[in-house]
Formats: C-alpha cells, sequence, structure tokens
C-alpha cells in the first residue's frame, strides 16, 4: 500500500450509513520504561546522598541561627561599602543567612526527591471537586503508602536534621516580631458593617435594590460608609475594605437551606457573605450558578453559598460568615447588623 493510501481515513458501513473513522495522527507514546537510579541499586551510594541532604539541612539551621544572632549583634546604623555602592550590615546579612539558609533546604528537599525517593510515575482519572468518604480514605492510604515511599520514616539523619532546620528557621520569626509593629488587638474581630448601612455596588458605589438582581446572578458589594473613609485615609481605606468586601447573590428560595437561626437573613433569596475566604484570606468571587459553588483561586476552597456557605472542598476550616439583609424605607438593601464572627483567614485557635 503506497503512503497516500495509508493516510486515508477509514470508512465503515455502505451507502448514507457508512461513517468515517479518524485514525490518530500522533500515536500516545505511552509512559517510559523506568530505569533504576545508581541510589535504587547502590546502598552505598544512597547513604552518600543521604548524609549530603542532611549536610544542607544542618547548615541551613545554623544559619538560620545565625540571622538571629546578626540580628542583635550588628549596629542597626552599621554599613558595608563595595566600591560605589554600599548598603546595611544588618540587612545584608538577615537577608543572606535567611535567604542561603532557604536555599539549601529546597536543594536539599530536591536531591532527596530526585535520588532517594520513589520515582515511578503513576496517572490518575480527573474527578469531582467534592469528596465522597471513599475517596477521603483512599486519600488517606496514598498519603501513608508516600510517606513510607519517601523514606521520610526510614531515614532518621535526614529526619531530624530537617525538622532541626525547620524548627530553626521558626526561630528568626520570632525575634523579627519585634519589628512589626504594634499588635492588632481587636480590629480583626470587626468591620465597619452596622445595622442600617446600605449595600453598594463595588465598582459604580450605587446602592442595590433587590429588584436589580435576578436569580443567577453574583455581584461584589462594599458597604456604603466605605467612600467617606478613603478622604480621610487612604490606609484606612484599604484596611476596612478588605475586611468589608462582600459578595450578593440571588438565589431560588426554593433551593436555599438556611442554616437555623438565620430563616431572616436572606430577601428573596438574595444572601450576602464575606468575600474574602476563610483560609487564608484571598478574595473569591468564582462562582458557578448551577451548584451555587463559590471557589477560591488560591488554593481551591469551595462554598456551597446555598448551604449557609459551608465548605465543601478544600483547606477552609470554616464558612464565610454571612451578613444579615434588610431592606429599608426607600427599598435599598441593608445590612441587619455586623457579621456576627470574624471575616477572612481563620486565627490560629478557631482553625
Amino acid at each position: 500500500m503506497s503512503d497516500e493510501k495509508a493516510n486515508l481515513p477509514a470508512v465503515s458501513g455502505e451507502g448514507h450509513d457508512s461513517q468515517v473513522v479518524l485514525a490518530e495522527p500522533i500515536p500516545d507514546p505511552g509512559i517510559e520504561p523506568h530505569e533504576l537510579r545508581i541510589t535504587d541499586v547502590d546502598p552505598k551510594a544512597a547513604d552518600r546522598v543521604e548524609r549530603q541532604v542532611s549536610t544542607m539541612f544542618g547548615l541551613a539551621g545554623l544559619l538560620f541561627l545565625g540571622s538571629c544572632v546578626a540580628y542583635f549583634a550588628i549596629p542597626r546604623d552599621s554599613t558595608l561599602q563595595f566600591g560605589p555602592l554600599s548598603g546595611n550590615a544588618n540587612n545584608l546579612t538577615l537577608g543572606l543567612c535567611l535567604g542561603v539558609g532557604l536555599f539549601l533546604i529546597g536543594a536539599g528537599a530536591i536531591q532527596w526527591a530526585k535520588k532517594l525517593m520513589v520515582d515511578t510515575e503513576i496517572a490518575e482519572d480527573r474527578h469531582d471537586a467534592h469528596s465522597t468518604p471513599q475517596q477521603k480514605a483512599e486519600i488517606m492510604e496514598a498519603f501513608q503508602v508516600g510517606t513510607a515511599e519517601s523514606g521520610f520514616t526510614r531515614r532518621k539523619l535526614i529526619r531530624r536534621s530537617l525538622l532541626a532546620s525547620m524548627g530553626l528557621l521558626g526561630l528568626p520569626a520570632i525575634v523579627f516580631l519585634r519589628d512589626l509593629g504594634p499588635l492588632p488587638g481587636r480590629n480583626l474581630y470587626t468591620t465597619i458593617w452596622a445595622k442600617g448601612i446600605r449595600v453598594v455596588n463595588d465598582v459604580t458605589l450605587r446602592p442595590i435594590k433587590p429588584s436589580d438582581l435576578i436569580v443567577g446572578q453574583l455581584v461584589n458589594a462594599a458597604p456604603a460608609n466605605l467612600a467617606p473613609i478613603e478622604e480621610e485615609s487612604a490606609v484606612e481605606y484599604q484596611n476596612e475594605k478588605a475586611k468589608a468586601a462582600v459578595i450578593v447573590v440571588r438565589i431560588k428560595p426554593e433551593e436555599i437551606r438556611t442554616p437555623a437561626g438565620r430563616e431572616n437573613w436572606g430577601i428573596d433569596g438574595i444572601l450576602c457573605y464575606s468575600k474574602i475566604c476563610t483560609h487564608v484570606g484571598c478574595p473569591i468571587s468564582l462562582y458557578e450558578q448551577t451548584t451555587h459553588h463559590v471557589l477560591c483561586p488560591c488554593h481551591q476552597s469551595t462554598f456551597d453559598l446555598a448551604d449557609g456557605a459551608k465548605v465543601v472542598f478544600g483547606p477552609a476550616a470554616r464558612p464565610l460568615p454571612q451578613l444579615p439583609l434588610a431592606v429599608d424605607s426607600e427599598g435599598y438593601l441593608v445590612a441587619q447588623s455586623g457579621f456576627n464572627e470574624p471575616v477572612g483567614a481563620s486565627f490560629w485557635e478557631r482553625g
């Protein structure tokens, strides 16, 4: 058969019922055969790599400790001269110690993964975001298998040096708290939302009426008393806006599962929630109308807005705080009160 005929599509059937079946232009190459590394067959080579990784982790820990010593030992106003260039000696030393230390941890982890951890390739089918109990059990089983294959429990030298270096990494973080300024006090617990504050569009700043929203629509919103703050202080404006940002969504009332005690928090299927993810505080608004799920783009925490914004997937530890709504005398959406819990990333005592 000629090359031209070999590339022609195959025809099946006869007459009008015939179908054209196109062959794949590029065959599936599959997964390449697994090749053993020298550390897989030579225990001495594996031990040598283990010592290298542990040395990098150990040096990283010493550098983290050195950054704490430099923080107190080097005067804040001392400078270093590099020809025509100069820099603060304290900042430079801290940066070098922390930067090189973090690099050594990363380099050691890469060397550990490339030379010692199991490197066989696996494939996994895509699945829905919501995990079933069986899938959760399989994930825990896979985690335990991965822990065993990583050698973390078996190679004590690597484990101990890594834990020591990571523990010392927390020491500079504690020491450097001195430069972070005053503590926030109760500022993280409250927002500028209060009884009677109108809900306005985040872009146009126009007050919102229930008739402005259609079923399935989600709008980014803010409190009406946010605008005057911008004229007084740009910094305070950004701080308050970051905490007070909300999303307003309209869902068919019969599809809403209202948590106990919140029966009068919505208006004809219109609900209002904090826009700030309860995981690490990222802004969210990726809305899926058919499921009423809203997704955080940072770490894929998913919340069901039709069920009290409870977490259905991802690392978030608690639902999005809900803002109770009412309608004022002019027909605009207003808050019944402020949030009944802190917004944003979960406090460590709440997680």
